[in-house]
């Protein structure tokens, strides 16, 4: 396929978003169902324009002074692709899968509309509602934390230090542009793709097969070590979902202790039991009944609470979930949030720990939340995070923002990573 069916494809996947309120995958996996011919290439290069034109969302409508599906689709082109109007026309011209050229009114809007006198929530590509969350809990950097968030993410795997090392790794992924990651002392980063490629498909790597590694944000890694899980240890991974953390906290035990994952919703932990099978995890214990985990209370060393949670760290890998998201959706996080922390702190004995995890970057999901934790239940305190944070990454605080007090947080504009928060408190003897 030409420029001009991709980008027809795009805009067809678009409006079905649009009009049916679904998610970007789930379209573009029944498009490429229905069109059979394409290859996958040219699947791959549609879902790109798909998840730009989604990122940035807000600066395409603002460039061409609309909002619909075809505006998104050409602004995408624009801003990601280093397209021109004129050398985008000329590339049209004469393919008749294309959509129509650009017109002379949609050329003028180009020009008259420049991004850098757009207003800050268009220019953060974010919804109006949530551009005070993030000023809240950025303060003057909020619009280029929320322009990083809406770039293409990187690719980061988990080298699973029970079977294998870093370098090694390395090795086996020549030719993917693979480097080490920043903090994450077990972390593997392959850049954002470019233009109409795609990631490698590192699934398919002999080496994940035999469970050296996992794909895992290198933000999702730090927040695991932060944990501080040792060999012997008892642990609770009270929101364990598909098992990426549990499997961290395993390799981080190095298979000594047990470890017990657990989550509310059984369909979640589905995929954790290939997982532990590959990676060869001798000391995790799936526990699916919440009436299983009765004999556990008071007696867990560490447990770790992974909460539901909006998603929006989350938002340049899924950006279809940014614009879906409500403001009395965020309410019921917040209640889930409560109540899952009062239900697992029952877990942890005196002396223990209990962290508190996100992958949000809103204020009212992460320190406010623990802080009212803390308010409902005394013989819980925080620790020092920057103490905590120093001693688990030395020197590298400044890639993060702490709060002593009230927690750390990481975020693509200054950690480089997916938006994460981690509050952690001991139980007092």
């Amino acid at each position: 396929m030409r420029t001009g069916g991709r980008l027809a494809a795009a805009i067809e996947v678009l409006s079905d978003i649009q009009t049916r309120h679904r998610p970007a995958a789930d379209a573009l996996k029944d498009w490429g169902l229905s069109h059979r011919f394409a290859g996958a290439g040219d699947r791959g290069a549609i879902g790109n324009i798909v998840y730009d034109a989604l990122r940035r969302r807000r600066s395409a409508a603002h460039l061409l002074g609309a909002d619909t599906p075809r505006a998104l689709a050409f602004g995408a082109l624009f801003l990601e692709w280093g397209e021109t109007p004129e050398g985008l026309n000329a590339s049209l011209a004469g393919d008749r899968f294309a959509p129509a050229p650009l017109d002379e009114a949609e050329i003028a809007a180009i020009a008259a509309n420049p991004l850098d006198t757009a207003p800050d929530a268009v220019r953060a590509d974010v919804p109006d509602w949530c551009a005070p969350l993030l000023e809240r809990t950025f303060g003057a950097d909020w619009v280029e934390e929320g322009r990083v968030l809406s770039a293409r993410p990187p690719l980061d795997l988990r080298v699973n230090a029970l079977r294998a090392d870093r370098e090694r790794i390395l090795r086996e992924l020549t030719g993917m542009k693979a480097a080490p990651t920043r903090l994450a002392p077990h972390g593997i980063r392959i850049p954002p793709i470019e233009g109409s490629g795609r990631h490698p498909n590192v699934q398919a790597e002999p080496a994940y097969a035999k469970g050296w590694m996992e794909v895992q944000d290198e933000g999702s890694q730090i927040a695991a070590r932060l944990a501080c899980a040792e060999p012997g240890m008892q642990v609770l991974d009270y929101c364990a979902g598909a098992g990426g953390k549990t499997l961290a906290l395993s390799a981080d035990m190095d298979n000594r202790g047990q470890l017990f994952a657990h989550d509310s919703e059984k369909q979640r932990l589905a995929p954790i039991f290939d997982r532990l099978r590959r990676s060869e995890t001798r000391n995790v214990q799936v526990v699916a009944r919440p009436d299983e985990l009765a004999p556990l209370e008071g007696r867990m060393d560490l447990v770790l609470v992974d909460a539901p949670c909006t998603g929006s760290g989350t938002w340049r890998r899924r950006p279809d979930a940014k614009w879906r998201l409500t403001e009395r959706q965020l309410e019921v996080r917040m209640a889930e949030q409560e109540a899952i922390l009062a239900a697992a702190s029952r877990f942890v004995r005196p002396g223990g720990r209990l962290v508190y995890v996100t992958c949000s970057l809103f204020a009212q999901e992460n320190a406010e939340r623990l802080q009212r934790f803390l308010g409902a239940n005394p013989d819980f305190r925080p620790v020092d995070h920057a103490s905590l944070f120093e001693t688990c990454f030395p020197g590298a605080s400044a890639s993060v923002r702490i709060d002593p007090a009230d927690g750390i947080s990481l975020s693509p504009a200054r950690s480089g990573t997916d938006g994460f928060y981690i509050g952690v408190t001991t139980r007092q003897e």
